[in-house]
This record gives C-alpha cells, structure tokens and sequence, in this order.
C-alpha cells in the first residue's frame, strides 16, 4: 500500500512552486519595457487656501520644435540646440532631450533611419545601445545612441564621430519611437 503525504508536504511544495513561479515573472517583466516619463508634461503651481500660488519654482520650458522641421512624424534634430524632438503623427512633439554630437555632424536636411543595432562597441571604445544609424557624413556613419553605461563622455581628441549620445532613458525613448524608415529631420 502507498504511504500518503501528511499535509504540510503538499502546503510547502505548493507554497515553493508559487514561489518560483512569481520570480520567473519578475525576472520577465524585468526585461520588457518600461514605461518612461514625457518631459512635455510640466507642473503647475497649486493654489493654496488663501488663493496665492504655491512658492515652488517652475522648471524652464523646453524649446519649442523647430519651425523648419517639416511635417508628419518624425524625430527632429537641431544642431545648434543639442536637441531632439520626436514628434507624433499630429506634428506634436510628444518628448524632447539634449544630446551630446560626435565631431562629425550631419548636413541639415531630411533623412531616414536607414539601420538600427540594439547595441555595440562604438568606434571611440564606449559599448553603446539603442544605435540608429540615419546618414554618412565626411566617411563617417552619423546615427543616435546611448553608452550601455548611461555616461556621456566627450568625444575621443582627434577622432572623427559621427555618434550623437543620449541620457539611457531617452536612448530607449527614441529606439521605442523611431524604426527603421521613420524620417529624421536635422535643422541648424
């Protein structure tokens, strides 16, 4: 005859499979993607009961997209600003951020994202992620990413980049936004 299992076997196996079950899908949803804040919201001040704004200092507005940029969705890049738009179909920018240029900048004008990598050893040594190669400017690929490690260092002395770096958010911003063919605009 079968020896039965007492009661508290069965709680524990049960209580260990659960176990195992809730950390498998916290290691997945830890590599998914997630969720990353619009700068285009900004906070207001808060009337207080005496009618009288609240005493916090409001943050700078980001710089309005460019006039120039063209039409439709796309991401905008103004050299001048070290900035970036991605914009929505509406022609809203729905985000924007500064980036830090290689030494090689791109000619204003309109492009595509013509490739994208998720992530490599940059020509300067700094492993990189999010990499959206968008044109070739004086032999060099232009294309926008992040450095693995989140840093932005300058670029190399003497050495021809065509990488235009991003804060790692924003790197993964724009790689969610922008693939393959999406048109990028570059103004001065």
């Amino acid at each position: 005859m079968a020896a039965r299992l007492p009661s508290w076997a069965w709680v524990s196996g049960l209580t260990a499979g659960a176990t195992a079950a809730v950390i498998a899908l916290a290691v997945q949803a830890n590599h998914g993607p997630h969720p990353t804040a619009s700068t285009s919201v900004k906070p207001r001040p808060s009337a207080s009961a005496g009618g009288h704004a609240s005493a916090t200092p409001q943050q700078p507005s980001p710089p309005a997209l460019p006039a120039d940029s063209g039409t439709g969705r796309r991401i905008v890049y103004s050299l001048g600003e070290k900035r970036v738009w991605l914009v929505d179909a509406t022609g809203k920018a729905s985000r924007t951020f500064t980036v830090w240029p290689g030494t090689v900048n791109p000619r204003p004008g309109s492009y595509s994202v013509i490739r994208r990598v998720q992530s490599l050893k940059g020509s300067d040594g700094v492993e990189i992620e999010h990499v959206m190669y968008f044109t070739l400017a004086s032999g060099v690929n232009v294309a926008f990413s992040n450095a693995l490690d989140g840093a932005s260092p300058p670029p190399a002395n003497g050495k021809k980049l065509g990488g235009i770096r991003m804060h790692k958010e924003d790197g993964a911003a724009l790689w969610a936004f922008g693939d393959q063919g999406t048109k990028v605009t570059v103004v001065t």
